[in-house]
């Protein structure tokens, strides 16, 4: 077993040096400990746990507020999941796993108890009943979502509004004037989950701007109810021919019922998704898309939070730049070819 001395010695420093940046108890240069972390890494070393909680007054643990709800598409929850848990290691720390529906029972359970040294919170909504319990207390946390008052919080998220409008400007180019938005289930936004609204906003701001004709509709998912959604949007607006669409569940059905009717793609419509990349390119029409940076969020959470609780991070909202990747699903309108 790799001991604490031989982790000094690869790394060259002194064995309260190693201790110290497992602890946190002292401000340790950049360079010397990202030394002491490669060393860990390479030889395997890992900290008796019950040791180093007594040492450090710590858990080492981090908690991770997840949804697990069925109108929220799980493999990209447990994507980022999987980012915050793999990096947490990295930094010595190990992670508990919450459901998101345990809402604010859940947060005063970990702040009160010193169960974690720390918190991560998922699916965040624009007026959250979580966020003023984590303002009335010392812990640190981060958020991956954006509410609609940021001020003492620390969040991360890719910029949604920004994602909508990129969307719009992408298909307007095109010359589609009249677009659907195929949305979340219904319930996302009665719960005004952060990232739909500003999709949403992102969205109606780009087009009105542009002077194109938006139609939003929520789905549920599946091929039932986007048959339902897809009827509704062609009976009130017959003139579409662009489609944007944020629900994973969605995607398949949409493409598999345009087809049925006779509408080629991108001939006839053309289709961008918001989505995990795996989504847009093994869909059955490469999709036009822009990408759920999910790995990318999940560590920028986890290296804000370890930079909060060595004492180096001041709150701060980081949005990541959408990107949106053309593929085989959009073209010029029919009109515009």
């Amino acid at each position: 077993m790799v001991t604490l001395a031989e982790v000094a010695q690869h790394a060259g420093v002194s064995a309260s040096t190693v201790s110290y940046v497992l602890s946190g108890k002292r401000s340790i240069s950049t360079s010397t400990r990202q030394r002491v972390e490669e060393s860990i890494r390479e030889l395997g070393y890992h900290p008796n746990a019950g040791a180093r909680a007594l040492a450090s007054s710590r858990s080492n643990i981090i908690a991770l507020m997840i949804p697990l709800r069925t109108d929220m598409y799980v493999p990209v929850m447990m994507e980022i999941a999987i980012a915050v848990a793999t990096t947490a290691r990295t930094h010595g720390y190990d992670v508990l796993l919450l459901t998101g529906e345990e809402g604010p029972d859940a947060v005063r359970r970990v702040t009160g108890s010193g169960l974690a040294d720390a918190m991560i919170l998922m699916d965040v909504e624009l007026d959250d009943e979580r966020l003023p319990l984590l303002r009335g207390t010392d812990q640190p946390s981060v958020l991956i979502g954006l509410p609609a008052d940021t001020s003492g919080l620390t969040c991360v998220d890719l910029d949604f509004r920004a994602t909508g409008a990129l969307c719009v400007e992408h298909l307007a180019k095109l010359g589609h004037r009249d677009i659907a938005v195929i949305g979340e289930a219904p319930a996302v936004y009665e719960r005004h989950t952060g990232f739909a609204e500003r999709t949403l906003d992102g969205l109606r701001s780009r087009a009105q701007e542009l002077g194109v004709r938006l139609l939003h509709r929520p789905c549920d998912g599946g091929y039932d109810a986007m048959a339902v959604t897809l009827a509704r949007i062609l009976d009130e607006r017959p003139s579409t021919t662009g489609f944007v669409v944020q629900n994973e569940q969605a995607v398949e059905p949409l493409l598999a019922l345009l087809r049925q009717q006779g509408r080629a793609i991108p001939e006839d419509v053309s289709v961008v998704a918001i989505c995990p990349e795996q989504v847009a390119v093994q869909a059955s029409v490469r999709l036009t898309s822009v990408a759920i940076p999910a790995q990318e969020m999940g560590r920028h959470a986890l290296e804000r939070l370890v930079a909060k609780l060595e004492g180096r991070g001041e709150d701060e909202v980081i949005l990541i730049e959408p990107e949106l990747t053309v593929r085989a699903s959009t073209g010029p309108a029919p009109s515009a070819s």
